[in-house]
């Protein structure tokens, strides 16, 4: 690890099964693993003070390359300090390629072995993307976590053409570890790619272990596929990488997602599932999903959650978050949001200690009998 406090590494401290638990260091900070990073799209998790994320028990954030390079701009950011100062977050940053918001946002892309050119959702504006462009981003934003630029294919494709896809990714990895160079204190990660099939993610694990990363991201999941294939590729993916460093699931999801991901070998995911649902009013519990618009909770005075100790449960009751949601009040968004945010960085807290005592497996069967219960009664 080189001189302590400088470097970026990982150590495992249990493991229970497939299940891994462990810490990340990097210079910003610690970050326990398993680890949920809250999603802060445009250099803000919203809703939310970046206190109040600190608070819900999260080591470190998800930054859009792809979004902030559109507005305010990675130059100007940089003039501004970087990243972490613009938003108030000393912690650790993991930033995102720009490769999945191309494929999903832009208008009008093409696509070279250069490089992706596209239209910006916002104004029309032209912009190109590569893997240098992507790293050069990214280094101006000062993340401390780097993604590969990679091409992500629509699913469903054929073979042919997610082979085509994943091998235009590894060439892109390639260029991208190239562009990074050396940077003490930073770390890139290396992106798998080959949806659903074995030989295609084992093709590109080995490609990605010849280039060499800090970390591995099983890319290309999570992309509607549906729950039942993600897991039947991590029940083999997970294996085509190092046992030495972080394993890290991209855009993963709703808590049963994340309890299967971790029962994997996954140590790393995000997703912006716990924000955008506390905005619309679906707020995640131990008991199962809550959606606080229906009338059912207009004169329940209970909390969300009695066991729960985020300030939403412990200071309001259903009656009044209903309330303040059909009302369209912004306490609203932030009440639901911080409640979603604290129970999924809960689910991890509760699975480090699990793994750790070797109880994983309890804790699981527990975790899921909890939801089957359903909602606390009808009063």
């Amino acid at each position: 690890m080189g001189h302590e406090g400088m470097r970026f590494g990982f150590e495992k401290l249990a493991q229970d099964g497939a299940a891994r638990a462990g810490v990340i260091h990097t210079p910003r900070g610690d970050i326990r693993t398993p680890a949920f990073m809250p999603v802060g799209t445009a250099a803000t998790v919203k809703a939310m003070m970046p206190e109040s994320v600190r608070a819900t028990g999260a080591d470190i954030l998800l930054g859009n390359t792809y979004h902030l390079m559109l507005r305010p701009g990675a130059e100007r950011i940089d003039r501004l300090g970087g990243l972490h100062r613009f938003m108030n977050w000393e912690r650790p940053i993991l930033t995102d390629s720009g490769g999945f918001q191309v494929m999903s946002l832009a208008g009008l892309r093409k696509l070279t072995e250069q490089g992706v050119t596209f239209k910006s959702h916002i104004d029309g504006s032209k912009h190109e993307l590569t893997p240098e462009r992507s790293m050069e981003i990214q280094r101006l934003l000062g993340s401390d976590i780097v993604m590969c630029f990679d091409e992500c294919p629509a699913l469903p494709a054929s073979d042919k053409a997610v082979a085509e896809s994943m091998r235009l990714s590894m060439r892109w990895a390639a260029r991208s570890k190239e562009a990074f160079g050396d940077r003490p204190g930073h770390a890139l990660f290396g992106i798998m790619q080959g949806g659903v099939t074995p030989e295609l993610r084992e093709e590109s694990a080995e490609a990605l272990k010849a280039i060499g990363f800090d970390g591995y991201a099983v890319g290309g999941l999570a992309v509607g596929e549906g729950q039942e294939a993600m897991f039947g590729v991590l029940d083999y993916a997970t294996g085509f990488l190092p046992e030495d460093r972080p394993r890290y699931l991209m855009g993963v999801g709703k808590p049963d997602d994340i309890v299967g991901a971790v029962k994997r070998g996954i140590d790393m995911m995000d997703c912006v599932l716990p924000s955008r649902s506390g905005r619309t009013g679906q707020v995640f519990t131990r008991h199962g999903v809550v959606n606080i618009k229906n009338a059912r909770h207009q004169d329940d005075p209970r909390p969300l959650d009695e066991a729960c100790t985020c300030p939403a449960c412990r200071n309001y009751s259903r009656a009044y978050l209903h309330h303040v949601f059909r009302s369209q009040e912004i306490i609203s968004s932030m009440l639901l949001t911080w409640h979603n945010l604290h129970y999924f960085q809960q689910i991890m807290g509760e699975m480090r200690a699990a793994i750790a005592e070797a109880r994983f497996d309890a804790w699981e069967a527990a975790f899921h009998a909890g939801r089957a219960e359903g909602d606390i009664e009808p009063l």
